[in-house]
């Protein structure tokens, strides 16, 4: 597996240009946001026979949560750690979009299909595909790489983030 200086490195090539900086700097959680609103909605705790808060919470977002999060682990714990942060706002995100009485999946269908609509005009602008063309794990590493280059723009320190060369990767750019 690529370390996450390469993952962040390749990821980096692809998102040179500012205005896809900022697309992705928005677009990437809205989509993070909306597809775990959207898989939060496959009820995996039911299917298996279980009520209650169990069964609430087995769901297709927090089985990718789990997932995902070995693999974020294999990177670093700071990434691990950040991600965490991701997953918790995403949570609320959803638990706010239902106790506020709105259609959790119109709701994510709508800002997911809006926000990938947005990602590919700033891939157009960009000049390139889509890093996950290539690599479907990919769409993990962007929530990381927006993430640190959110920071960096806020001229914020982003340690063990470096890309090659030894810069973030909004330095890299």
């Amino acid at each position: 597996m690529r370390s996450l200086q390469q993952f962040l490195s390749d990821y980096g090539d692809s998102h040179q240009n500012p205005l896809n900086q900022w697309i992705h700097i928005v677009c990437v959680p809205a989509i993070l946001i909306s597809t775990l609103g959207l898989l939060w909605l496959v009820p995996l705790g039911s299917w298996l026979g279980l009520s209650g808060a169990a069964a609430e919470w087995l769901n297709g977002a927090t089985v990718l949560g789990v997932l995902s999060g070995i693999l974020y682990l294999r990177l670093s714990f700071w990434v691990f750690l950040l991600m965490v942060g991701w997953f918790a706002v995403s949570v609320w995100a959803i638990q706010s979009v239902q106790s506020a009485g709105w259609s959790l999946f119109w709701t994510s269908l709508i800002v997911w299909v809006v926000a990938w609509a947005v990602q590919v005009y700033g891939h157009k602008v960009e000049g390139k595909k889509p890093s996950f063309v290539e690599d479907l794990v990919f769409l993990l590493i962007g929530p990381i790489f927006v993430s640190i280059e959110f920071a960096a723009k806020l001229g914020l320190p982003v340690p063990h983030a470096q890309g090659a060369g030894g810069n973030t990767p909004a330095q890299n750019h």
